[in-house]
């Protein structure tokens, strides 16, 4: 203050001719002797009296201070009401902020509203989202603590305790505290307090061995020398925190090293500080005999400073001390101003000025609230409409030396004069955590859920303290601490880890892979066997055997066998359109028709007996068209039935993606189930009569007997068919297509096998058999 003064009463620019005074009263940090002090300041008498002053000239031009957020709200309540002009270059409560409970309060310092909004972001960009809060129980930590505390918690972090430290206490509420953050998950610690006030707290958890904690520290404590000692350097290593904005004021330091012992008010503190920092005993007349022998080593008090370097003259960091040379000269220059008035053009009734050796308190605080002007460190520097300056805070970080004493390192800034997304600036790779650690600490609740996971909030817990559940199939999250999952697309299906969507692969009886070629080879080579088999007859139609079991209708057969294992291949391949539309009316088609032949034979084979017995009337029944008949009406009906099936309810192909999840599955959707299962059920009726009629049959006399072998055919049919229905309905995908061609192909086979063989056989190799005497001679038998 000293030299602020000084150099303004040396300036000839600011206040020329005008010298400035100023008169310092000692609180001694007490709240009475505070009032006391200011009433006798007003007063101007050695005693305070409140209403009166007695002070002739010069006026009282502003009242500087507090440094104590809750003495200054005491001490502006009372200047208010008198309208004078107060200046704190210290408190920043955000209560000191309501214009109007305080119409005339400044400060040089930023309100903790700012710091408070601040070192929130400061927790949030560090991602530590489980933080622990303790303030000091006065108005400073308990309304910064709030604004923190909302802060946090509008971005998205949790608050794991919040706790005061308590000064109407004898130790503080330290106890209570120490068990708190022992007990506690949360390493990060944001502590809004003085550095005397936290003392207690720190040596009780030294007590206790209580590490590993992070502390983030409000500007009262960010940068204190008594909590900087090696002492405490294992719990406040790392300590992160927000300070004043640290300047520079010129030749400052070459007026601190000019001073004198002699030459200064308080000379008794000049002569502790003397003697400590040159190692001495500073003596004068008075004392020059007192306390002295021929060890002592004497000061002579013209001792060079600069020489030596202590935290008295280090000036490379100057917050508080900026912050009360900046309210000097926002006095100076609003003085100035009102002394520089024009008449006529003053701010005040009808355009007049005020005096500057009788202006009144209130035409001051008129020019203080409109000040202007741009500090030596090149920033602006002005009032808002609460009386707050422009916020701008320097982030510290505590980093241990070599000798374990704690040294504040700036790593970045807060600056609120910045645009919203640039306020905020940190250097991360400069700032060293505890014991010198570079990696940033994590104090989280739950860890983190990583791709693939959602977050479940457990039951009465905050929504920092969570689960990691995966996502459900068919869902993913591509992100960290995803709160929901999302659904893949239809025709994608999430990875392993659920955290990409991949194409889902398609799935349908390819003729490409080893089961569709082996099905295609088969159908292929078995439709071959019926023409072999057709040629055959064809070359022994006149034969016994091949005459005496129905010729015409047995080559229909033949050719509707062949059909019925190349239907099968309709099935195999992409399911296009026309397939789809075609392939189960072609299979019920041909099977209908190959069935009918059977059943026509079938009932040839009862009448041509019942005609051999004299007088029937059922020879005209034995003639070939009455089985072509049998064989067109019995295939009419499946027609009609496949038809109004085609026409009303078409089948179509479709993506099936529900029957086996991450696969589409490339199939024809019969569209009709009840129009298949009656297709179906068709041909069982069909077979089942053929099956009853020939087994009723069986006994006839075996040269015009096929009974037995169409009864083992039409069993081995319907057992194939059977089996199908369970085996279709647990089958998946392309193996519920390739199901129903095994029950083609075998069944097909079935009829082959048990009508032709048992011929073929004779005619290849029992010649002799196939001659009507044999036949004959075993009907006779």
């Amino acid at each position: 203050m000293r030299f602020a003064v000084e150099e303004i009463n040396r300036s000839p620019d600011l206040l020329p001719n005008v010298t400035l005074g100023f008169q310092v009263y000692d609180s001694c940090a007490g709240l009475q002797q505070e009032v006391d002090g200011t009433l006798m300041l007003l007063t101007g008498q050695n005693e305070g009296v409140p209403n009166f002053a007695c002070r002739e000239k010069p006026p009282i031009v502003a009242i500087i201070g507090h440094s104590i957020s809750t003495f200054t709200i005491l001490l502006a309540y009372m200047l208010g009401l008198y309208k004078y002009p107060q200046i704190s270059h210290f408190s920043t409560s955000s209560f000191l902020s309501d214009r109007k409970q305080f119409p005339s309060f400044f400060r040089t310092v930023p309100s903790d509203a700012f710091q408070s909004k601040g070192l929130a972001q400061l927790v949030l960009h560090f991602g530590w989202t489980w933080v622990g809060l303790v303030a000091v129980s006065e108005d400073y930590g308990q309304q910064g603590i709030q604004v923190i505390k909302q802060e946090i918690l509008r971005g998205g972090a949790c608050v794991a305790f919040t706790e005061y430290i308590m000064t109407s206490l004898p130790d503080k509420n330290a106890v209570h505290l120490t068990k708190v953050i022992r007990q506690s998950t949360a390493k990060v610690i944001v502590v809004f307090s003085t550095d005397a006030e936290m003392i207690p707290l720190l040596d009780e958890m030294m007590m206790q061995n209580v590490n590993g904690k992070i502390f983030v520290a409000s500007e009262a404590w960010s940068t204190s020398n008594i909590l900087s000692v090696a002492k405490y350097s294992s719990i406040l290593s790392g300590s992160i925190g927000f300070s004043f904005h640290s300047s520079i004021i010129p030749n400052f330091k070459s007026y601190l090293n000019s001073l004198k012992p002699f030459n200064v008010p308080g000379r008794s503190w000049a002569k502790i500080f003397w003697e400590k920092a040159f190692g001495c005993k500073l003596l004068d007349e008075k004392n020059f005999t007192s306390s002295w022998d021929d060890s002592t080593m004497l000061c002579t008090g013209n001792e060079d400073l600069g020489r030596i370097s202590t935290s008295y003259n280090d000036v490379s960091s100057l917050r508080g001390a900026y912050n009360l040379y900046t309210t000097i000269y926002v006095i100076a220059t609003s003085l100035h101003h009102l002394h520089s008035c024009q008449e006529k053009s003053g701010p005040f009734h009808n355009g007049s000025c005020a005096d500057l050796q009788h202006f009144k308190p209130w035409q001051l605080t008129h020019y203080m609230q409109s000040v202007r002007f741009r500090l030596n460190n090149g920033g602006d520097f002005f009032f808002d409409d609460n009386g707050d300056p422009p916020a701008i805070y320097d982030i510290v970080n505590w980093q241990v030396g070599v000798d374990g004493t704690m040294s504040h390192v700036k790593v970045g800034s807060y600056d609120t004069t910045k645009t919203e997304g640039r306020a905020f600036t940190i250097d991360q790779g400069a700032v060293q955590w505890a014991l010198g650690d570079n990696q940033v600490p994590i104090s989280v609740c739950s860890q983190s859920c990583p791709p693939g996971f959602r977050r479940v909030v457990r039951r009465g817990e905050p929504v920092c303290c969570f689960q990691c559940v995966q996502c459900p199939q068919g869902e993913i999250s591509n992100q960290t601490d995803s709160l929901a999952c999302l659904k893949c697309p239809w025709d994608q299906w999430p990875n392993l880890h659920r955290d990409q969507c991949f194409q889902k692969s398609i799935e349908f009886l390819s003729h490409e892979e080893a089961l569709g070629a082996t099905l295609t080879v088969t159908s292929v080579f078995s439709s071959t066997v019926p023409i072999y088999i057709f040629g055959l007859f064809l070359n022994h139609k006149n034969t016994p055997v091949v005459k005496a079991n129905n010729y015409s209708v047995s080559c229909l057969l033949l050719v509707s066998l062949c059909f019925c294992f190349l239907s099968s291949l309709t099935f195999i391949g992409y399911p296009m359109p026309e397939k789809c539309l075609l392939r189960q009316a072609t299979f019920g088609m041909v099977f209908a028709f190959c069935v009918s032949c059977i059943l026509a034979k079938t009932i040839m084979v009862v009448f041509a007996f019942m005609a051999t017995k004299p007088g029937s009337s059922l020879r005209k029944w034995t003639r070939p068209l009455v089985s072509y008949m049998i064989i067109a009406l019995s295939s009419l009906l499946q027609f009609i039935l496949c038809a109004s099936w085609v026409l009303l309810a078409p089948p179509f192909p479709e993506n099936n993606i529900q029957t086996q999840p991450g696969i589409i599955i490339v199939e024809c959707n019969e569209n009709s189930p009840v129009a298949f299962w009656c297709m179906l059920g068709y041909l069982g009726l069909l077979a089942t009569i053929s099956f009853i009629v020939a087994f009723l049959s069986r006994k006839l006399p075996d040269s015009f007997n096929e009974a037995k072998f169409i009864t083992f055919s039409m069993l081995a049919f319907l057992s194939v068919w059977v089996s199908y229905i369970p085996a279709s309905l647990s089958a998946r995908g392309k193996y519920t297509v390739a199901m129903e061609i095994f029950a083609i192909q075998a069944s097909s086979w079935a009829l082959l096998i048990c009508m032709f063989v048992p011929k073929c056989f004779i005619i290849l190799f029992r010649p002799k058999m196939n001659s009507r005497e044999h036949l004959m001679g075993k009907s006779k038998r």
